[in-house]
């Protein structure tokens, strides 16, 4: 009897941390940095065995010759082993981005939305203040000038 419930994932843990998932990435990195010195070694020795395999009628070379296939397979995973390791690398700091990411966009989202709101609300216009010079050349009161001669100071139209 199959449910659709769901099984509890052990990695399902991991995955929504951050930190976990550099902690288990770089889990998986030493174990395979050290089969990788076990391949380094494995390699060595493979390249030494099958160069001083000779049969007779061979030339120099033909040892060489035959042992180059089996060194390059070799070397191949031994590049591929360290592709894999600089992607989990990589793969641990695209995880930690991706959080700094999430994060930063809550964020730019209620600033748009507070710059939003500030555009779509027209701004609230204070009376405007008036200094006592200006006041007094447009309020022709008491405080206005008394004659003629004290609107020398004024501009003419």
């Amino acid at each position: 009897m199959t449910s659709n419930a769901p099984k509890h994932a052990p990695l399902r843990d991991v995955a929504q941390n951050p930190e976990a998932t550099a902690r288990y990435l770089a889990d998986v990195q030493r174990v395979l940095l050290d089969i990788g010195k076990n391949l380094e070694t494995l390699a060595l020795e493979t390249r030494v065995h099958c160069r001083s395999t000779h049969v007779d009628g061979d030339r120099f070379y033909d040892a060489w010759l035959r042992a180059q296939p089996v060194e390059r397979a070799l070397k191949d995973v031994l590049k591929n082993l360290q592709v894999v390791t600089k992607g989990l690398e990589k793969s641990a700091y695209k995880r930690r981005a991706h959080d700094k990411t999430v994060r930063s966009t809550v964020r730019k989202r209620e600033e748009k939305e507070l710059e939003k709101s500030r555009m779509n609300t027209p701004p609230i216009q204070a009376a405007p203040q008036i200094t006592p010079q200006e006041g007094a050349g447009q309020d022709m009161g008491y405080g206005g000038p008394a004659s003629i001669y004290d609107l020398s100071d004024r501009e003419s139209a």
